[in-house]
């Protein structure tokens, strides 16, 4: 999107926050950030994953010293039990990481964070979500579609993968990558418009 319409600056090449946006009516062009998204020793799960919606706004702030624009920055973990599950190495650590999630709840974290000359703000959506028992087969099947490379926890509830989950509490969109409600909350308060915008002023 040309500078000229755009509302924010997007710190992110994730065409599903792409799509979330573009469905809020959210004006944006994409910049990429430049952070080392390595978690820190005895960080806890959800201070890493606001640190790093943080840090790629940021990283972005600073490479772009004269823009105008907020810049956002978001960053989505999948943990189950002590693990967090990033996005899979190879077929192996794919195979791991859905036998870890097989039968079992997980939570799903996606931080998102806006920054505007000093003033930064980053709120939080968490979603459980359950698996059904999967067996070798499916697992296996599953990764040669090609879907869980790329993926946070080797998985996509919004393609193949969403026929593995049996429960969700909290928010769908979150999982996929951007929290709706919450992300619609924080361009509110930073003044950038969404496709509500004009009726909220009526």
């Amino acid at each position: 999107m040309s500078d000229r319409f755009a509302s924010i600056v997007l710190a992110s090449a994730s065409p599903r926050r792409h799509e979330i946006l573009t469905q809020m009516g959210v004006r944006f062009r994409v910049a990429e950030h430049t952070v080392d998204e390595r978690m820190q020793p005895g960080e806890p799960p959800v201070a890493f994953v606001q640190r790093l919606a943080l840090e790629k706004a940021r990283s972005v702030q600073a490479l772009q010293p004269h823009n105008p624009l907020p810049v956002m920055g978001a960053d989505t973990i999948v943990v189950c039990g002590q693990q967090i599950l990033g996005k899979p190495l190879d077929r192996e650590d794919a195979l791991r990481m859905l036998a870890l999630l097989s039968g079992r709840r997980h939570q799903v974290h996606t931080a998102v964070a806006l920054c505007l000359g000093a003033r930064q703000e980053v709120v939080l959506s968490t979603t459980e979500v359950g698996f059904r028992p999967l067996s070798a087969a499916q697992m296996q099947r599953y990764w040669e579609s090609g879907e869980p490379e790329g993926k946070a926890g080797a998985y996509a509830i919004q393609g193949l993968g969403g026929m593995f989950v049996n429960a969700l509490n909290g928010s769908y969109s979150g999982v996929v990558g951007l929290p709706v409600f919450e992300t619609g909350e924080l361009c509110t308060r930073f003044g950038v418009q969404t496709g509500l915008s004009v009726e909220e002023q009526a």
